[in-house]
């Protein structure tokens, strides 16, 4: 998350069994599906920064009783869970739930320089986080907390089943943000009381400038009050705040959106329009469809699969 926009002045035979089976198996049940669209296409330039105390860049059991699987047999393969996007306002998954499904399938490291931040856990978020969006997304933000330790794909498979986002769209734009490198600084910029921690201006190599952003998904500094130096120190945390911020977003807390220029109404459930605001501040503003398009190529080259992403194992 790099942009920001200024502060607002005041601020669809089949179909029935899929149905049963959502009843029955509750959001368990959505997250083993097969992946499909979550949402509209929407259609990466500096944009203006969000309102104080908002972040940009920007399942608990499961609700039915679900029947008891036969035992695999010994030696058998655990197929991996595949997590897309969940509903508008849905029952989420809980980070223990998500850890038990990630930990049955695990995947081998594709980035060792990861590897210190990917041991750390993170910590619960401060009454601040998310403070702007209303009481609904602090309650969203009282579940961040980067409780899980892992390979770096496992950490954002965690992230996106946490918090109910089509899986493959958290490795595009993690690749996209830091080309899945934790220790990625960005943001840079001149203002020395929105430097992170232990980064003045010039500490970095660049003269007068200090990074304002952060790990694998970029969080800013600035707009996550609350969550540090956990969200830098931590890949989990990093993530989990970011896909936070996301789901308040999608979950349509940020109603502010609408109080500033935008490409169109913001609402609730636009998946994509919600990754846009992560970098743009906005909605579907120029900046916002840029990027959107932008982790839309990484996601149908399915980047992260390519040799050249591999750096270590």
């Amino acid at each position: 998350m790099r942009h920001r926009s200024s502060k607002p002045v005041n601020r669809r035979f089949a179909w029935v069994i899929v149905l049963l089976v959502v009843v029955i198996a509750g959001p368990i049940a959505l997250l083993q599906a097969e992946p499909t669209a979550v949402a509209p296409a929407a259609a990466m330039p500096v944009a203006a920064a969000a309102p104080a105390g908002t972040a940009t860049k920007a399942a608990a059991a499961p609700a039915g009783t679900a029947t008891k699987a036969a035992a695999a047999p010994a030696g058998a393969v655990t197929k991996a869970v595949y997590f897309r996007t969940l509903p508008p306002n849905a029952k989420l998954p809980s980070g223990t739930t998500c850890a038990r499904l990630v930990n049955a399938a695990p995947r081998a490291e594709d980035k060792a320089a990861n590897k210190p931040y990917n041991k750390r856990r993170g910590r619960h978020v401060t009454a601040k986080f998310l403070a702007y969006d209303g009481p609904k997304a602090q309650k969203l933000a009282s579940r961040i907390n980067g409780d899980f330790t892992g390979t770096t794909i496992d950490i954002l498979r965690w992230a996106a089943c946490k918090w109910g986002i089509d899986q493959d769209i958290v490795f595009a734009q993690a690749a996209v943000e830091s080309w899945w490198q934790q220790n990625t600084l960005g943001g840079w910029g001149t203002d020395p009381s929105k430097c992170m921690p232990g980064h003045k201006l010039g500490q970095d190599g660049k003269p007068g400038e200090c990074p304002q952003s952060y790990g694998i998904l970029q969080d800013s500094y600035p707009y996550e009050p609350g969550g540090w130096p956990a969200i830098a120190r931590s890949t989990a945390m990093n993530a989990d705040a970011a896909y936070a911020i996301w789901r308040s977003c999608y979950d349509g807390y940020e109603t502010w959106l609408n109080t500033m220029p935008r490409g169109s109404q913001y609402h609730k459930g636009n998946a994509w329009g919600c990754v846009g605001r992560w970098f743009a501040g906005q909605w579907l503003n120029p900046a916002a469809r840029g990027y959107i398009a932008q982790v839309k190529k990484y996601l149908r080259e399915k980047i992260w699969l390519t040799p050249d992403f591999q750096q270590g194992r």
